[in-house]
């Protein structure tokens, strides 16, 4: 009896565990719910200006605007295109060469000294990601004048953090032993580092490279929106202009742009990792 008791007892107790973890979920859900409605009245009901939208067919007719592509336009943006690709390029071996003292810095296992050198490191790993392209780009326009320079520093200064961040990390995950077997027989740090560390990480920095490069074609096609050149440029002007056959010519541009980095991106990893 005493038994049947106790397990009668543990049943009672795990059903109204599952009872009680249900209602918690329950509430869970529920405040969930309510958060996500009160968000989407503050920030598209609230904000959205419902007059100035108009009626469904006025906005189905502006819609249709942008579906005029203005094809004689499309000749006129191949020295654009070429821009956006340089500067695409340009930024990210600049990023590389200037990522490797973050790098050195910010890999805990070879940094010179982790008290200083490895905060500062991640400092400016954080830095350079937490700062949209756009604001380092406008701050480079600043500084350096309208024109493709100002993009191809933005997009350096944002290729750091990501770069840096990566490869560190690869670093800090290498097989130790090569890099013990070599200090043991008395290699010098920079023997260590070519011999030992950079055959474990250079497939990945080259990946991650890559990567950085395809990306930085897209950021590179927008940041004429702030005057750094390039088919954002031409966008811009576009835009300001109201010819939406040429806003939408430009999009297709971009498209075909950041098709052709997917294709050469993946080319490249093919061949070289």
């Amino acid at each position: 009896m005493s038994l049947t008791a106790d397990n009668d007892t543990r049943v009672e107790e795990i059903i109204a565990a599952r009872t009680k973890g249900r209602i918690n979920r329950s509430i869970l859900y529920g405040v969930v719910f309510l958060a996500v409605l009160w968000s989407l009245k503050t920030t598209v009901v609230d904000d959205t200006d419902w007059e100035r939208m108009g009626s469904v067919w006025e906005v189905l007719a502006s819609i249709g605007e942008f579906l005029k592509v203005d094809w004689a336009l499309l000749p006129q943006l191949w020295q654009p295109a070429l821009e956006t690709i340089l500067v695409a390029t340009l930024g990210t071996l600049l990023g590389v060469l200037t990522c490797i003292p973050a790098i050195w810095f910010g890999a805990l296992n070879i940094s010179p000294f982790p008290p200083i050198t490895y905060p500062i490191a991640r400092l400016m790993m954080t830095l350079s990601r937490s700062i949209h392209e756009i604001v380092w780009a406008l701050f480079f326009v600043a500084s350096v004048g309208l024109g493709a320079l100002a993009g191809v520093l933005a997009i350096a200064v944002r290729s750091i953090g990501f770069i840096a961040k990566m490869s560190a990390e690869a670093i800090e995950d290498l097989d130790p032993r090569p890099v013990e077997a070599i200090r043991a027989v008395g290699g010098s740090e920079f023997q260590v580092f070519l011999y030992a560390i950079l055959p474990q990480v250079l497939p990945a920095m080259i990946s991650v490279i890559i990567f950085e490069w395809e990306i930085n074609i897209r950021r590179s096609s927008v940041l004429g929106l702030v005057g750094a050149g390039g088919l954002g440029l031409v966008f811009f002007r576009q835009l300001n202009t109201f010819n939406h056959g040429g806003v939408t010519a430009v999009i297709i541009a971009i498209l075909v742009l950041i098709l052709f980095g997917e294709i050469i991106s993946y080319f490249t990893r093919k061949a070289m990792i």
